[in-house]
């Protein structure tokens, strides 16, 4: 376990024990659901999921003035670990993933800040201490950099697909790739969610819990709006079907996806009004962006011009190409289907 401190505690409340550190400060889940004088908290681990059910972040910050008050630290861990239980009771799948990412990304920006400031030995440590705790990866400095192992870096970078990311792009030195903090915790973001994730998913489903009922079934109405939306894929080729697939398991399809599932079905004379429906589930899904970006790929906005399907050769190189004997040698997704069907006429 590690020896965090208070402020650590409220910005990764994840790596605590979450039933032992209610006990450790006196309280039991029955007192959120019976004091008055609680219910503030329980308010704020509501809005806290239902941020992150829209696709936000939530804001709130630790450090209320240059030295929070300790109780003002607990009740800021109180509101994940209570969120984690409504999430629990609501028994909502598509909750989690949600919150997760949403917390994961919280996690992000709070690294982000303490590796790019940590200056004395014992900071530095500490930090890389809970980045190895939440990704596995070790990471070391040196001078003004984060350097970590070749095979750390090809294993974590595998998903990204814009040029920057190349192994060749980065310095490399000793077997070491060196990178900024930015760019390491962007890096290990998959990482981190998947722990969130993980602690969020061993965590006991508590009985209900009296005074918390209506925070729960707004819960459960929230979640049934995320249910994965099934689809027929018909004769979508094998890549198509493998986006969908995983937006309907309410995982992150990368940007890349997201733009060979639009352009796909655009070309197959689907509207945007069909297609977005597809992202809602996306763990990251906010109806704004989606549609301005559905909108600007149609052509409906933006320059006016619709934009093509990638070639089966672009998806190969982006890690998206499922291709199976009956993709019969296609160039583009667009012609799956159609080569047999020219030949048999």
């Amino acid at each position: 376990m590690l020896a965090l401190g208070q402020d650590e505690i409220a910005k990764y409340p994840f790596l605590t024990d979450a039933g032992q550190y209610l006990k450790d400060k006196g309280f039991t889940l029955l007192q959120f659901g019976k004091d008055p004088d609680l219910k503030f908290v329980v308010n704020k681990a509501f809005n806290r999921v239902k941020v992150a059910s829209e696709g936000l972040v939530f804001t709130s910050n630790p450090k209320a003035g240059k030295d929070p008050k300790p109780d003002i630290l607990e009740f800021e861990v109180f509101s994940f670990l209570l969120a984690i239980v409504l999430i629990k009771l609501s028994g909502m799948a598509t909750l989690v993933r949600r919150f997760a990412l949403a917390e994961s990304r919280r996690a992000e920006s709070f690294l982000k800040k303490d590796l790019g400031k940590a200056s004395s030995e014992q900071e530095i440590d500490l930090i890389k201490k809970i980045i190895l705790e939440l990704s596995g990866v070790k990471v070391d400095k040196k001078d003004d950099f984060f350097t970590i192992s070749v095979s750390d870096y090809l294993k974590q970078s595998a998903n990204f697909h814009e040029r920057e990311w190349k192994l060749i792009n980065r310095h490399v030195e000793n077997g070491k790739v060196f990178l900024d903090s930015e760019k390491i915790i962007r890096l290990l973001r998959k990482e981190i969610g998947v722990y969130i994730s993980s602690k969020i998913n061993k965590a006991p489903v508590p009985e209900m819990i009296p005074g918390l009922e209506t925070e729960v079934n707004n819960l459960i109405s929230i979640g049934k709006k995320l249910t994965p939306i099934l689809v027929t894929t018909g004769e979508y080729p094998p890549c198509i079907k493998n986006a969908i697939a995983i937006l309907e398991k309410g995982e992150n399809l990368p940007h890349s996806g997201r733009f060979m599932l639009a352009t796909f079905l655009l070309s197959k004379g689907q509207s945007v009004e069909q297609i977005a429906p597809l992202f809602k589930n996306a763990p990251d899904y906010n109806e704004r962006v989606t549609l301005y970006q559905l909108n600007n790929l149609s052509g409906n906005s933006g320059s006016g011009t619709q934009y093509a399907c990638p070639s089966c050769q672009k998806l190969t190189t982006q890690n998206l190409c499922f291709a199976t004997s009956e993709c019969d040698n296609i160039t583009n997704p667009l012609q799956f289907g159609i080569k047999r069907k020219y030949e048999r006429n």
